[in-house]
């Protein structure tokens, strides 16, 4: 292993109580209910996740996958030899693995997730299968670049590139999505970004993989309420609330809610929150995307659309997206350590 350029970071909280309780009093001070889905990811959330990925009904894990094990050489290709890979939303690293066993000569793969005690684990795992590779864990909310901890430079030579996989762009809204690659853009200046993008299709099939027959989707998100009662304090009856998720298609976007069935009053801090049989809390969006969307999108942040790939059914795509900016209009300095 090369010697690290700054400390390897050892995993916190970010995401404290305080942020997630004034989000939680926002949400449940107006309507309708709103949260953020990043609090899905505490370390039961990220679990229950990686068993949704494995579900028959979610075709998004499987499918992607199996676009890597085909193309990965093309993918790698494209990227070129001595990258530093950064992954927005690391989670369990299965497809890091594929990258990284892919690339020429990678240096540097700098994991970013919110989940400290998850993202601990699965570093601590890749750093052992890849002894030559410098493995930095950040834990931090990408969707916040202002907010990540301080992330290395680039060494000379070596080009920045984005890992994005798994569709995590359709949890942001359009304008959200926007702000986020052109963010991406002027971070991987002289690089690019490989992203996953889920794609239009039939509303049926939608349908199945956000309202699985074993309940796994509704257990997670039901978590949220549950997380909020284990670390806020709150008195959420979670069993009176009903997973529900529909397809929007005049959108293009998955909605997902919990709809409280019964009227309840929850506590937090010193206040109370009166809850209407009935009442939605909105919990999720996850965006889909025709292929002209999104390149369209992507050219309008910052980016030279290149490469895409897709499975036959074309259930879902990878895109390989080229920085405009260049290494000399450097990153924010926030961003960076020297």
């Amino acid at each position: 292993m090369s010697a690290p350029v700054v400390p390897a970071r050892t995993p916190r909280a970010i995401l404290d109580t305080s942020d997630f309780a004034r989000d939680m009093a926002a949400c449940l001070g107006s309507r309708p209910h709103e949260i953020s889905p990043k609090y899905f990811y505490d370390e039961r959330g990220s679990r229950l996740f990686d068993r949704i990925c494995e579900l028959p009904e979610y075709y998004v894990t499987r499918t992607e996958l199996g676009i890597f094990q085909r193309d990965i050489a093309r993918m790698a290709d494209a990227i070129g030899p001595d990258a530093e890979v950064i992954e927005f939303g690391a989670g369990s690293l299965t497809k890091a693995r594929l990258l990284l066993r892919a690339l020429q000569r990678p240096r540097r793969y700098v994991a970013v997730d919110i989940s400290a005690e998850h993202l601990q684990a699965a570093t601590a795992s890749l750093q052992q299968e890849f002894p030559e590779v410098e493995i930095i864990p950040v834990v931090g909310d990408f969707t916040n670049m202002a907010g990540l901890p301080a992330l290395p430079r680039p060494r000379p030579g070596n080009r920045r590139i984005g890992f994005f996989p798994g569709s995590t762009l359709g949890n942001l809204g359009l304008g959200d999505a926007r702000r986020f690659l052109s963010d991406a853009s002027t971070l991987l200046a002289g690089g690019g970004l490989l992203i996953g993008i889920d794609l239009v299709k039939l509303p049926a099939v939608l349908h199945s993989a956000y309202n699985d027959a074993a309940g796994v989707t509704a257990a997670f998100n039901r978590n949220l309420l549950a997380r909020a009662n284990r670390e806020l304090g709150t008195d959420f009856d979670v069993e009176a609330y009903a997973h529900h998720a529909f397809y929007h298609p005049g959108l293009q976007r998955i909605e997902m809610h919990l709809v409280c069935m019964t009227a309840q009053r929850v506590r937090l801090g010193e206040r109370e929150f009166a809850i209407r049989a009935g009442d939605s809390l909105h919990t999720e969006n996850s965006q889909k995307y025709t292929l002209d969307g999104f390149r369209s999108l992507a050219a309008a942040s910052g980016f030279s659309p290149g490469a895409v790939w897709c499975d036959p059914q074309q259930l879902f795509s990878v895109h390989w997206l080229v920085s405009d900016h260049q290494r000399a209009s450097t990153s924010p300095h926030h961003l960076e350590n020297p």
